[in-house]
């Protein structure tokens, strides 16, 4: 178990709209952009090897295009896997380590962009596992069975049903195609149990037609 005492305190910030990583999941990501290709060579330097993966807020001006602003939590992840391509790009595994919410951001000399954090709050993302205690497996297999068949979908259902319930949630969470305010409702849900209701609203209002984000 990761302690706060040993998280730091400032992290690169990597701001990509939909790309959700939560506490114990694993995101995969292609870095090829030479200013976070720069953030990762200086992120393996460090001893913690985190970096901070956080959705962009819908621009609000024109001199937001070269700066987005970004949600205020986001979640950390360790470089776990790690490998190079013959043209220079790489692919790595981001493993959630907690989530943080920001403070301020680093004006600097680096390429890619730096914040203060406080990982306060935040201290169950660092335990074991959670349970959801109230969780209806068969239902929430129904909902996804016609959100699959509605969609031309296919799905590994034995894997799914065995699965345990925070890898389940977590990792519908993260794959499924919902809009990156959507997704960062789901980051923010303060609990497991919490998550897994919002992934089911979101669902259930995409297999009703719904257009745009229900959680504006």
């Amino acid at each position: 178990m990761t302690r706060i005492s040993d998280l730091p305190q400032t992290l690169p910030v990597f701001p990509l709209p939909g790309a959700l990583l939560l506490p114990r999941a694993r995101l995969p990501l292609h870095i090829f952009e030479p200013r976070y290709l720069q953030m990762l060579d200086d992120c393996l330097k460090t001893e913690s090897r985190l970096i901070g993966m956080i959705q962009p807020q819908p621009a609000r001006n024109a001199g937001d295009a070269d700066i987005p602003p970004v949600h205020r939590i986001g979640c950390a992840g360790r470089i776990t896997q790690f490998s190079e391509t013959e043209d220079g790009r790489y692919m790595i595994t981001l493993t959630g380590i907690s989530r943080f919410r920001t403070t301020g951001e680093i004006d600097g000399f680096h390429p890619y962009r730096k914040f203060r954090v406080d990982w306060t709050g935040f201290e169950r993302d660092q335990g074991s596992a959670e349970r959801d205690s109230d969780f209806d497996r068969d239902s929430l297999m129904r909902l996804l069975d016609r959100y699959f068949t509605a969609r031309d979908l296919s799905a590994d259902w034995e894997t799914m049903r065995e699965a345990d319930d925070e890898l389940l949630i977590n990792s519908l969470a993260m794959l499924m195609d919902f809009s990156p305010e959507d997704k960062q409702a789901l980051l923010e849900a303060p609990s497991l149990s919490t998550r897994r209701e919002t992934l089911v609203t979101l669902i259930e209002y995409a297999l009703r037609g719904g257009e745009g984000d229900i959680m504006q």
